[in-house]
């Protein structure tokens, strides 16, 4: 196998300039093991907000790694963690599998890639639009078994920061400054053996017009590491924008974080399949103000063809939030043979069949599981194991957590919150609500991307009799009859309260500092407008100063509210009702219905 020469010698004896003055209105930022020069004015982009996702993508490059190096006979040694011991429970020992292991520890030469030293058959890694070069130094500080590492900006003032913060850090026998057109650059290295192993994107806004030579410039099993700040358009707002975009249509509805991640990869592995490659995510995570996905990029023109089957449509009721996915293609095995086909649908009808109202059509969306549970595993074990390597240890072990949790093949979820708004009750305890899911033999989980989310493969029908029964109410008073098929248990269930939950981990965090979002875009002049300013406060901390008068409240009728009458009733019915009305138009509750018309 391939292996690292042994390094001839360290990172203190190669030549390395003293750290340079600092020049005037520079300041030194210090974050994990880097310290990066950064000017005072807004040449160069820099968010200490998202040390999160520095860290998190150091730790997932780090497995990576570990698992592509161990493949060549290169051994990835990280500081600070401890060595992986497995322990035998068997008292006997077997003398041959003892000599055994004794011959092959002869034979594999002891062969390490520690931080900060170049490995010959290493990783080579792209940081496409680097800025100050921030994360490509960290990579080169933080990161073991790496070849070379390329940090590009389009701006001339970035790349000569870039250098000299190479410089400053001493890892300028690893790290390279480049300005290019992060597009071109990709472009031309498509040729098998000049890829990347390792490419990341974190743009200002859309990523999308990187995603192309992205696909194509990374490796064979390489790494791809995508950010997406441009919220607003994959969470609903500007649904047709977002098709322009990422090929997938946006809605504005409560699971909008969820379907954002699968709507990158939608459009990433829709990307991919045109030069017969495909995708398999390792990890998608919703945080703050951005999305972050880490995915594989592979080779193989028999797995293309399952692509139709990963993606669905989504059907969403603007009435009631119930949705249904709809696969855009079917595949059956045969024997030996997969058989491919159209799929039927629509799974719904013209209307909702809860609540009588029309459907939304978003996406097409990623239908399949957004991680691989095994290697999240790892990159939380290692976290765990070594929490004195990143400063945000505690979080990324809180979200890890989450994600490990999460029910992988149910795609989207519904909130509780959300639920008790639209039938006009009480908000259930998130633990009663688990419990009844699980006692009526359904799964049921959390999601990192939404502090109130449930995610189920119960049917929404099962939901909304939980949510009825919930509420101490099954009367459909108009009809006379009840509605509710199902028998809800509300006893809480020990095995309703997550693991995370219990251990009380960091798994939504409060906002870091004041005015925490998005930063104002870099510009040759610097500093950002006034107006941007003004704005930034306006937007922040809108819950703080609530409305009390009354008369400031609006004082006009809900449209969801309706006349309705109970011929059947003699006298005065005081009781909460959650039903749907005869013509299954709209949900009533949660008002006093009286003999004769009554104004709801």
């Amino acid at each position: 196998s391939a292996v690292c020469p042994p390094p001839t010698d360290t990172v203190s004896d190669k030549q390395k300039t003293p750290p340079a003055g600092l020049l005037p209105g520079e300041t030194v930022v210090q974050e994990g093991k880097a310290s990066i020069l950064f000017p005072s004015a807004n040449e160069v982009f820099y968010n200490p907000v998202q040390e999160f996702n520095r860290d998190l993508t150091c730790a997932v490059i780090t497995e990576f790694a570990r698992d592509v190096l161990a493949q060549r006979g290169v051994k990835v040694l990280v500081p600070g963690e401890k060595e992986r011991v497995v322990v035998s429970l068997s008292e006997e020992t077997n003398e041959a599998d003892a000599q055994t292991e004794e011959k092959n520890e002869a034979e594999e030469p002891p062969v390490t890639a520690p931080v900060g030293e170049k490995c010959e058959h290493g990783l080579r890694v792209l940081e496409g639009l680097a800025a100050s070069g921030l994360r490509s130094v960290r990579f080169a500080l933080e990161v073991p078994g790496l070849q070379s590492v390329t940090a590009n900006d389009f701006s001339t003032k970035a790349a000569a920061l870039i250098a000299r913060n190479a410089q400053y850090n001493g890892v300028s026998h690893l790290l390279r400054a480049s300005c290019r057109d992060a597009s071109m650059l990709m472009y031309e290295m498509r040729g098998k053996k000049e890829r990347y192993d390792v490419i990341d994107l974190d743009p200002y806004g859309s990523p999308a017009s990187f995603l192309d030579a992205a696909v194509q410039a990374v490796s064979d099993g390489g790494l791809l590491c995508i950010t997406c700040t441009d919220m607003a358009v994959m969470a609903g707002n500007s649904g047709e924008t977002c098709y322009s975009k990422y090929g997938s249509v946006s809605i504005k509805a409560k699971y909008c974080h969820e379907m954002a991640l699968r709507i990158i990869l939608h459009s990433l592995d829709q990307r991919a399949g045109v030069y017969q490659r495909y995708i398999r995510p390792l990890l998608s995570v919703s945080v703050d103000f951005y999305i972050r996905v880490f995915v594989r990029v592979f080779t193989g023109q028999a797995t293309v063809k399952n692509s139709a089957s990963k993606q669905a449509l989504v059907y969403n009721c603007v009435g009631c939030g119930s949705f249904h996915l709809q696969k855009m293609g079917r595949r059956t095995s045969n024997g030996k043979h997969m058989k491919y086909s159209a799929a039927t649908g629509p799974p719904v009808g013209p209307e909702c069949e809860h609540c009588g109202q029309r459907h939304q059509m978003g996406g097409p969306i990623w239908a399949e599981p957004i991680c691989d549970l095994a290697f999240v595993q790892k990159v939380l074990s290692a976290v765990s194991g070594n929490p004195s390597r990143f400063g945000t240890s505690k979080r990324i072990e809180g979200m890890l957590s989450m994600v490990t949790e999460e029910l992988e093949d149910v795609p989207l979820y519904y909130t509780v919150d959300s639920l008790s708004s639209t039938i006009h009750c009480n908000t259930p305890p998130l633990l009663q609500f688990r419990s009844a899911l699980l006692h009526a033999g359904y799964r049921v989980s959390l999601s990192h991307a939404c502090k109130n989310a449930i995610k189920t493969d119960a049917p929404p029908a099962a939901i909304w009799d939980i949510m009825r029964l919930k509420d101490l109410v099954c009367n459909l008073i108009c009809a006379g009859s009840c509605v509710c098929s199902l028998e809800a248990c509300f006893t809480v269930r020990e095995d309703a309260n997550p693991q995370s939950r219990k251990r009380h981990l960091t798994r939504f965090q409060e906002n870091p500092q004041a005015f925490w979002g998005p930063k104002a875009r870099a510009r040759a002049g610097g500093g950002s407008s006034t107006d941007l300013q003004d704005k930034r406060k306006k937007c922040q901390n809108k819950r703080k100063n609530q409305i009390t008068d009354s008369s400031q409240l609006k004082n006009f009728p809900c449209k969801r509210f309706r006349q309705v009458s109970s011929p059947t009733s003699k006298k005065p019915k005081r009781k909460l009702c959650a039903l749907l009305c005869l013509d299954q138009s709209r949900f009533i509750t949660h008002k006093m219905l009286t003999e004769g018309e009554t104004n709801i």
